[in-house]
């Protein structure tokens, strides 16, 4: 992978055979914590907190960035299957439910973030792709909430994303209060709030 790399890019590399599929696993969930404790930790390091080997790592991941990327994409996947999850709740109860996940999305995605923009511009392909896959994920869980009267008619899914992650950049914030700000927000989202 490079910076042209695509979120597409970064899926198609997953290993198919099943013990290549569980190191490339392992090495995710341990870069994933490495990567959002702070502070910069070597990829050998990576390699001994999932139990494989430094070769293993660099089979799968040749550089720093390819790393930062799959666990980058491994988020924005998590954080879509959870709105195919979350389909059989109420409208309202699938958004919030949504919204509350991408705020524990976004909170992980900033650290990653902040270091994959030290390779890939914040306008890049590969970020463009993976904002890309998230709305396609939660705008339907929006529109549904709205055709059931549940959401004011007159915002959008882009306004309430870029208030989700306004509360979600609030610090030094617990995460328990970025919840509750979260839906004392929401509540004024709501329908009833809008017609009285």
């Amino acid at each position: 992978m490079s910076s042209s790399a695509t979120h597409a890019d970064v899926v198609s590399q997953r290993p198919r055979r099943a013990d290549a599929l569980r190191n490339y696993e392992k090495l995710i969930a341990a870069a994933r914590e490495a990567f959002t404790s702070g502070g910069t930790v070597a990829l050998e390091e990576i390699a001994r907190r999932a139990g494989v080997g430094i070769g293993t790592l660099y089979r799968h991941f040749p550089t720093r960035q390819d790393l930062l990327e799959a666990v980058y994409v491994e988020e924005v996947e998590a954080l879509c299957r959870s709105a195919a999850d979350l389909a059989e709740l109420e409208p309202w109860e699938a958004l919030v439910a949504w919204l509350h996940r991408f705020i524990g999305y976004f909170n992980t995605k900033r650290a990653l973030a902040e270091e994959l923009l030290g390779y890939l511009g914040r306008d890049s392909e590969f970020f463009r792709g993976c904002r890309r896959a998230f709305y396609e994920a939660g705008e339907p869980l929006f529109a549904r909430a709205q055709e059931a009267g549940a959401i004011r008619p007159d915002t959008s899914f882009d306004e309430v994303i870029q208030m989700t992650s306004g509360i979600a950049k609030i610090a030094p914030a617990e995460p328990e209060q970025i919840e509750r700000i979260l839906d004392i927000a929401l509540d004024g989202l709501r329908y009833h709030a809008a017609a009285r």
